[in-house]
């Protein structure tokens, strides 16, 4: 990962990768002395852990160009203003007003880096506690540990649906306001807001915030923008507005995007009314949902993080070991987690799991049929545990009912079943 200088002269180039395999390699030292198991389990979650260091840095890197560039743009200011005053000959009043006028802005300037500084050093401390926390995790304490781990992964699915105030309240009531991420999901809610209520300009704004690194990543998003604001021209039947627009912000496109150019410059013709399915589509709205939806997508990139929540992806990485045929038949049984239509939803997706030795598990006791507890078939071809068919003979002065047809048969009538 690339990294500017900061205008302090330092660089978190090196150190972050560094630190971040210090706190790796000082959780998996504390757990030494673990079973092998726990330190195995500990190991695989500090994996998963990228997101979690990514987004505060990649955060306190964007504070500092931010910062940067607000030094680089008044400081410039204010040299080019004393460069032509010092070249120009003027009164002493004048030249003393001249002066206070430049006090005062660079009083402000001093302002705003404090503020600045002040910005920068809460994400230090953020990310410096998510390092902390890293390393607090050993075997003894795993539990507390997943347990910490499970809250943060529920605020970042909730912060993702736009539940923000339940996000809110779920961290603080857990005290892990530094181990998750409100401030950068505040900062998306804002644009997405400004979008379900058709107005790009929040977004625009936050591409020019973000410009280089877009245009580094290729993005379209910007120009999805322009032509969206292009096509709400068009609609309000504002035709000359709409064509001055285009000359000014779609033009510089045309070398890259001219197909879409010359799409949505069609619909001058035909208009928000028209039947064609070409152009009727993009005066939908849907589009704006579509424009939603690319966001997002250039937000997680931006920040490194994943595109699907996490509580799917760790759902999902247990469901691909349980999602067998049978979980998608009638009589699936009730303990199944994938029983339940939303998870199965979730899971349609995956593949099935591999499953390299057969498991025979009793429909009446839940329990696995062994060698201990061997399968026994009833004359119907039905399939049920020794210890149950055992049980319900002893009940029943030697009969036993098949809970599958209701019919009857004697205990001395079932079958040893052996799997090979």
């Amino acid at each position: 990962m690339e990294m500017e200088s900061l205008p302090n002269g330092n660089s978190a180039a090196a150190t972050t990768p560094t630190t971040t395999a210090a706190a790796i390699a000082a959780a998996a030292a504390a757990a030494a002395t673990a079973p092998s198991s726990k330190l195995t389990q500990l190991a695989e979650s500090l994996k998963l852990e990228h997101q979690f260091l990514r987004v505060p840095f990649e955060h306190y890197k964007k504070t500092i160009r931010a910062n940067h560039r607000i030094v680089e743009k008044e400081i410039s200011s204010v040299i080019t203003v004393v460069g032509d005053d010092a070249e120009g000959e003027l009164s002493r009043d004048v030249a003393v007003q001249r002066l206070n006028s430049l006090v005062s802005r660079l009083q402000g300037l001093k302002r705003k880096l404090e503020e600045g500084s002040r910005a920068e050093h809460l994400q230090v401390q953020r990310c410096r506690a998510r390092l902390d926390h890293l390393e607090s995790a050993d075997a003894d304490s795993l539990s507390e540990w997943n347990s910490t781990r499970l809250k943060r992964i529920l605020v970042d699915y909730m912060l993702r649906m736009s539940y923000y105030d339940t996000a809110i309240k779920l961290a603080e009531s857990s005290n892990i306001q530094d181990l998750v991420d409100i401030d950068v999901f505040n900062e998306a809610k804002k644009v997405i807001d400004a979008l379900q209520n058709k107005e790009v300009a929040p977004a625009l704004a936050w591409c020019g915030d973000n410009k280089s690194r877009l245009k580094k990543s290729k993005s379209k998003f910007e120009f999805q923008l322009r032509l969206q604001e292009f096509i709400e021209l068009v609609r309000a039947e504002n035709n000359l507005r709409a064509i001055t627009y285009a000359r000014k912000y779609l033009a510089p496109w045309g070398a890259t995007h001219m197909k879409e150019l010359q799409r949505v410059m069609a619909t001058l013709a035909f208009k928000s009314s028209t039947e064609c399915v070409t152009y009727k589509v993009l005066f939908e709205p849907k589009q704006w949902d579509y424009l939603v939806d690319q966001f997002k997508q250039e937000f997680c990139r931006l920040y490194g993080m994943t595109f699907e929540p996490l509580l799917n992806i760790y759902l999902q990485a247990g469901l691909s070991a349980l999602k067998t045929p049978f979980c998608y038949e009638d009589d699936c049984t009730k303990e199944d987690p994938l029983s339940q239509e939303s998870f199965r939803k979730l899971a349609l997706p995956l593949p099935f799991s591999k499953q390299h030795h057969s498991k025979l598990v009793c429909y009446i006791t839940k329990e696995l049929m062994d060698t201990e507890n061997p399968p026994l078939v009833l004359p119907n071809g039905y399939v049920y545990s020794t210890k149950a068919l055992e049980e319900m003979a002893e009940k029943n002065d030697g009969k036993i009912t098949c809970p599958k047809t209701g019919l009857v048969f004697n205990y001395s009538d079932v079958v040893k079943a052996y799997v090979s």
